[in-house]
């Protein structure tokens, strides 16, 4: 299909799914608002991450495999080209994001656990969405960064990708249910990773030398983190992460630095027995922020938007466990102040957060009849 075909395709798939969904609001009072809910869409297969497109559709990933486009609450069938991908436990078709110049070049990122002769294994990948008269499809699927040793469990992928700032890449990649792979600085797991929007490695990376670790990692000591975002607050990347029993963080990942797990933590094993040395231990960073009991964080936003200027550099974090928003109030140098429990219960188990342009709040909750939540002001 010629470029001039794409471009007038994808305005007639503009029409076919304009139609709306009809949506009942709902209000919740909050400490600071009333929130007004309203269901965008549903029937999705456990939605995992979500994408704004710049006309107002929203790209979503199914953890089955699936991925598709959702304007004006018509969900479309499938996206075309998407990898295989192995759907087992926590993993499956995970995050998305778009390319800071996506109204350009039509690149998206996305990550996934692939099937391989050994097991499964976490990558990322880079393609390009084209949008045309049966749907859209994927073109020049290339993997830009690859978890090398396969694992044959279940869990704990992470799988969060943030575009920073500068155009690199961090992804953020779980100890794939073996916790002492987060202290192996050869090995991808339990870290956060960074890299070119080509697959490259920055010259800034802590280990860009390979002498002291692989040159993609940017920090270790991670157990699972499945929210990530760039702070505008503190100028830093920010990410949550689910401990054991007990130990959810909110860290500020810094260059070569160990976040602990499973050396230290605040949580213990789910049969009770204790994790490592404690919860202080020499050469590992603290958590900004933690919960004790855990609520399963997936999906981090800072809000900078206009419809709720009283939640201004708050931190939004979904919850899978107790099936609420959490909202964490922050000072203007961006200190945790206190938390803020919302929602709790009304829609299922929070996967993931995302602020858009306009100010209001989405939600994707991990069911088997997936939503997509707005939330406005009241």
């Amino acid at each position: 299909m010629k470029q001039g075909q794409r471009i007038a395709a994808a305005g007639l798939f503009a029409v076919v799914i304009s139609l709306p969904l009809a949506a009942f609001a709902k209000d919740f009072k909050t400490e600071t608002v009333t929130l007004s809910a309203e269901t965008i869409a549903d029937g999705l297969d456990h939605p995992w991450g979500l994408a704004f497109l710049p006309d107002g559709a929203f790209l979503v990933t199914e953890r089955g495999g699936t991925m598709r486009i959702v304007k004006d609450g018509k969900v479309s069938k499938p996206v075309a080209n998407v990898p295989k991908v192995v759907v087992k436990g926590e993993g499956g078709l995970l995050d998305v994001a778009l390319a800071p110049d996506f109204a350009k070049s039509g690149n998206i990122y996305f990550s996934y656990t692939e099937p391989r002769q050994n097991g499964t294994g976490t990558v990322m990948a880079r393609a390009r969405l084209v949008r045309n008269e049966e749907g859209a499809e994927l073109e020049n699927v290339s993997v830009l960064l690859s978890v090398k040793q396969s694992t044959s469990g279940s869990a704990h992928f992470g799988s969060r990708i943030l575009v920073a700032p500068d155009g690199t890449l961090f992804v953020t990649i779980g100890d794939q249910g073996t916790m002492n792979r987060s202290q192996d600085f050869r090995d991808e797991a339990g870290s956060l990773l960074r890299v070119n929007a080509d697959g490259t490695i920055p010259a800034d990376n802590p280990f860009a030398d390979g002498k002291k670790g692989l040159p993609q990692i940017w920090s270790k000591g991670h157990r699972n983190p499945q929210g990530a975002v760039w702070d505008p607050v503190t100028n830093s990347l920010m990410t949550v992460e689910h401990g054991a029993r007990g130990g959810d963080e909110v860290n500020r990942p810094q260059a070569g630095k160990n976040y602990g797990w499973p050396v230290i933590t605040y949580g213990v094993d789910y049969s009770g027995a204790k994790i490592g040395v404690g919860t202080h231990a020499k050469g590992y960073e603290q958590p900004l922020y933690y919960w004790d009991p855990s609520i399963a964080p997936s999906g981090l936003a800072v809000y900078e938007g206009s419809m709720f200027p009283e939640w201004k550099g708050d931190l939004l974090v979904g919850a899978l466990k107790f099936e609420m928003l959490v909202r964490l109030d922050r000072d203007e140098k961006g200190a945790i102040k206190g938390e803020e429990r919302m929602l709790k219960g009304e829609f299922g188990r929070v996967r993931d957060v995302r602020v858009a342009p306009d100010g209001s709040i989405y939600l994707l909750t991990d069911e088997g009849d997936g939503k997509i939540i707005r939330l406005t002001r009241a």
